[in-house]
């Protein structure tokens, strides 16, 4: 472990309790019966306690990470690898769903290229690159562990810049072809079931495609035999650059204290990855959506988390964390914003 990722796990603290029972206190005090805007109360109080005072700003980045996997070489997706480098050049060009769903929310985009096949040479991307994709996990390691810290202090690094930007909330997301084939051995192996259970249809497979996913996986694990108590270990035989990044992004995003919105499956990986590493970058998460993706749900439920919206998304890019965007916009607006009884001279009697 690098000293610097060492220190970043050792700056993450829990949210303040404090914060957020004065974040309560305030909206019992709005003209409305007490606790009736239900979990978007809930949502603000939990901001309001990550970030550490009771009236949050909202200032929204949402962070696409990109890069290739070697086991898409496998047949483990319905789409060729090609698609990861032609979908970033989309990010760029302003045309993709989370393109439009961002400008709506009113959020930053930044897009990162942690090791896309083919190098984005235009437009703004952020090169993060530990390599022109992984290796095919299904013969050896992913990457090395040396790329799996790298991946981490990069992440980490990019959180420390947009907090020092004045960003005070990240939202999270991705694109790679094959990733969800990773993000499914991830989730075999630090939940300790069989890859069956966690392992999903990703981009489209059909039912033969699905098997020989699910085969793929298995036969890797049996083969590497990753140590489930060595989270960097077991990122490094089946994770993805873009993973490593955005796991780093978590740890980063909750020792600077910012919320972090969680898209789908994997992104919740990366996330688990990280509280794996550090158990009290829980305390930062809020996931925005539940995705089909069967691995998706045991995620949540280790992480302790119940998702904003369930729409059967299973794009990634993001595209959840931009949907959520605006219920987090009007809990703490309705904190900031809403008259109390006493300055609207309503009657507070049988709240």
């Amino acid at each position: 472990m690098s000293d610097r990722l060492a220190e970043t796990i050792a700056r993450i603290g829990a949210p303040d309790d404090d914060a957020g029972r004065e974040a309560q206190d305030l909206l019992d005090a709005k003209t409305k019966p007490r606790r009736s805007l239900g979990r978007l109360e809930e949502l603000a109080c939990r901001i309001a306690a990550i970030r550490g005072h009771a009236r949050p700003d909202f200032e929204p980045a949402i962070v696409v990470v990109a890069a290739d996997h070697g086991i898409a070489a496998e047949g483990v997706s319905a789409y060729p690898q090609e698609v990861t480098a032609q979908m970033v050049a989309n990010f760029v060009a302003g045309g993709a769903a989370i393109n439009v769903l961002a400008r709506r929310a009113g959020a930053r985009l930044v897009v990162v290229d942690a090791g896309v096949a083919t190098p984005i040479a235009e437009g703004p991307v952020r090169a993060l690159r530990l390599g022109a994709g992984t290796v095919s996990f299904a013969s050896g390691p992913a990457m090395s562990r040396d790329q799996a810290v790298a991946g981490i202090v990069a992440g980490i690094e990019l959180a420390d810049e947009l907090a020092a930007d004045g960003v005070d909330l990240l939202g999270i997301g991705e694109m790679g072809i094959g990733n969800t084939t990773s993000a499914s051995a991830l989730a075999a192996v630090l939940l300790g079931v069989d890859a069956a259970s966690v392992c999903g249809r990703g981009t489209g497979l059909d039912d033969d495609g699905l098997a020989r996913k699910v085969e793929t996986i298995r036969r890797a694990l049996a083969l590497q035999a990753p140590d489930t108590a060595d989270p960097l270990g077991v990122l490094a035989a089946v994770g993805g650059f873009e993973i490593a990044v955005l796991a780093g992004l978590v740890l980063g995003a909750a020792a600077n204290r910012l919320p972090v919105l969680l898209d789908g499956f994997i992104t919740g990986a990366a996330a688990l990855v990280a509280v794996r590493l550090a158990p009290a970058a829980a305390g930062s998460l809020i996931a925005a959506h539940r995705s089909p993706e069967p691995g998706h749900a045991p995620i949540l439920a280790e992480l302790g988390l119940d998702p904003l919206l369930d729409l059967g998304l299973r794009l990634g890019e993001g595209s959840g964390a931009a949907l959520a965007l605006p219920i987090v916009a009007a809990s703490l607006a309705v904190l900031g914003e809403m008259a109390t009884f006493e300055s609207a001279g309503v009657s507070d009697a049988g709240r």
